[in-house]
């Protein structure tokens, strides 16, 4: 298989709840006017804590610093996995579970953190720049590896990273031991059914106004930042909008679908639906390593679908809703018996 490094620098931040309302005017620019912004990777996320956006640095120019805007010190590097034609397993999952023992968990082994963006059309695994000759390092005797500059995939080996970290050597890791336990995060699954669907570009300007409320003007009077879910959470608040490269992708819960005109938007033929598995218990940072792992390895032994959407505090993945009971049972046994994972 080909392992492709996109042409993309990446930022990630967090807008909170209060702060949104300064922000309107550049978000509304990255997503509708983009004859007006040079961005072309652009992600935005709402959880109940806040709004993750997730962009290139073009569009990073356009977001002034704020109180209300954190961002991770990072320079985030998006992969992308393509077969060649030669399907890399039986498997008929799709989404994360298909990289899960190629790619996510070789990369915890290997100590590099990964923040993940699955979208209708595939899925971004992204890696912090200064971790690129580990990353390298690590998968190049499974995969083609390729960087993109200037619209050219050029082939990279590990040598062909300059100033790399070498392999086993890492900085603000701790010291590299062969195998760490993993911390099991705590999950929440609620209630919600969710939909992963498409948009043609073009079509856009037709939705405008719903997607305008939807993400800008959707929180009720006491919705607050304060919302942070319980254990007992019932459902949650959870959109997601992203552009990268022309390709529209849009995951939202069925009560938000139905404010949508159902001609525009589309999803698999399937037409399936998702139930979310959201992962931690506190905020969970961007240097801890194997939290993807945890959820995406043990999906990928019951060859589950899933999606996989990381935000600014937590983690969330989605599965078929029809396999939401096995995959309940599988991670509570997994909190019990960690070892076992």
């Amino acid at each position: 298989m080909d392992l492709h490094i996109l042409d993309h620098r990446l930022r990630v931040i967090s807008i909170s709840k209060n702060g949104l309302v300064n922000f309107t005017h550049p978000l509304i620019k990255l997503i509708f006017l983009r004859n007006r912004t040079r961005c072309k990777f652009f992600s935005l996320t709402e959880t109940p804590e806040n709004y993750t956006v997730v962009l290139d640095e073009e569009g990073f120019k356009e977001l002034q610093p704020s109180e209300h805007l954190k961002v991770e010190s990072s320079i985030w590097l998006p992969l992308n996995v393509a077969s060649n034609g030669n399907a890399s397993s039986s498997s008929q999952a799709v989404g994360v579970t298909k990289i899960a023992k190629s790619v996510i968990a070789p990369l915890a082994q290997q100590h590099v953190s990964v923040f993940m963006l699955s979208t209708y059309q595939t899925d971004f695994i992204l890696v912090k720049e200064k971790d690129l000759s580990v990353v390298v390092s690590t998968l190049e005797e499974e995969f083609n590896i390729y960087k993109e500059v200037g619209g050219e995939s050029v082939p990279m080996h590990c040598q062909d990273v300059i100033n790399g970290l070498q392999k086993n050597g890492k900085e603000g890791r701790g010291h590299f031991v062969q195998s760490i336990q993993p911390t099991v995060h705590p999950v929440v699954i609620p209630q919600n059914q969710f939909c992963v669907m498409s948009l043609d570009p073009d079509t856009l300007p037709s939705i405008a106004t719903t997607l305008i409320d939807v993400l800008f003007y959707s929180n009720s009077p006491k919705e607050d930042a304060q919302s942070a879910p319980s254990q007992g959470l019932d459902c949650i608040k959870f959109f997601s909008f992203s552009l990268i490269d022309g390709y529209i992708s849009l995951v939202m819960d069925t009560e938000a679908q139905r404010q949508f005109p159902a001609d525009l938007l589309f999803t698999s033929s399937s037409g399936e639906l998702w139930r979310m598995v959201r992962i931690g218990g506190q905020p969970l940072g961007f240097d801890e390593c194997g939290i993807v792992a945890q959820i995406s390895q043990p999906l990928a032994d019951s060859d589950i679908s899933a999606y996989y959407i990381s935000t600014f505090s937590f983690d969330h993945a989605l599965v078929p809703e029809e396999d939401i009971v096995s995959v309940t049972d599988m991670l509570q046994h997994q909190r019990k018996d960690p070892a076992a994972s």
